[in-house]
């Protein structure tokens, strides 16, 4: 039986794409083999992979952090937006038609057998899967037909843990709005809450934490430090200020150097996650041993 893990944020960019990509390679390092998963991806920045299939970048980086190669399952649904209310509809890696947003919506009811097709032929092949959400799953206009959040949480049973970004402030009004909005199933799958991108004195963070986790009965697995990592990156943990950094990086190296370079990165990446997030307290969650 496949094990899984989804990773919601309170919007987008709170670092849902990275820590994804992290827990691939903890749990690899860990002797499992693991799969990343996004139901329904809305980027312009894809890759074609060898069979021609188109998917979103960073599932390919996720996939090489798993160390494994990418595949059309691991993003079954690609939006590519044409407009402010149009996207190129590329599913199972395949464009259908450049799409205006209200009839997509009404497509979802049909698509979420698409999104269990996919998920269930990653879960034949690896022990652990795990998911990233898009945006926020408190979008309650939304909610009815979600095929990325909520929706595919109950879909594949998957449980929750909640991103929020301190960088940007409100960090604890985020957390607390985004469950409070939740029906009472969709909050009993949030089992605990980590909190990006923070600087500064964590004691001073504390009493705000334990005030939170008796607020919405959730415990905090983790409080991660802003930092800077070379992995493009859509939805992230670092800030957009390294991606000149990484350009330069690609430019100035050889194909294996470059591969190297982000193994380096996805080993970095790997540790200072397991530094600030309870990794067992997670495993509890998943129902899996501390090593295969």
């Amino acid at each position: 039986m496949t094990n899984n893990i989804m990773f919601q944020g309170t919007s987008s960019s709170v670092g849902k794409t990275i820590l994804t990509a992290a827990m691939c390679r903890i749990f690899k390092q860990d002797g499992f083999s693991v799969s990343p998963f996004k139901s329904q991806n809305m980027t312009s920045n894809s890759i074609i992979l060898e069979d021609g299939n188109e998917i979103a970048g960073s599932q390919v980086i996720q996939a090489e952090a798993a160390g494994i190669n990418a595949r059309v399952e691991m993003n079954p649904i690609l939006l590519k937006p044409t407009s402010d209310s149009k996207s190129q509809v590329i599913i199972n890696g395949n464009l259908t038609e450049n799409m205006p947003a209200n009839i997509y919506q009404d497509k979802k009811e049909e698509l979420k057998n698409i999104v269990k097709d996919a998920y269930n032929i990653l879960s034949d092949n690896c022990d652990i899967i795990v998911i990233e959400g898009a945006g926020s799953p408190a979008e309650i206009n939304l909610n009815k037909n979600d095929i990325v959040n909520m929706g595919v949480a109950n879909l594949v049973d998957a449980p929750v843990i909640l991103i929020g970004d301190i960088d940007r402030g409100g960090i604890f009004a985020s957390i607390y709005g985004t469950i409070m909005l939740l029906n009472e199933e969709e909050r009993s799958r949030i089992k605990g809450f980590i909190i990006n991108k923070f600087r500064g004195d964590i004691e001073i963070l504390k009493p705000g934490i334990k005030m939170l986790e008796d607020l919405v009965d959730k415990p905090c697995l983790g409080v991660i430090p802003y930092f800077e990592i070379n992995i493009e990156d859509e939805d992230s943990l670092v800030d957009t200020v390294a991606a000149p950094r990484r350009k330069e990086i690609k430019e100035k190296s050889t194909v294996n150097e470059y591969k190297k370079i982000k193994e380096t990165e996805y080993e970095k990446l790997a540790k200072i996650v397991r530094e600030n997030v309870d990794i067992q307290h997670i495993k509890r969650i998943m129902g899996i041993n501390d090593i295969k």
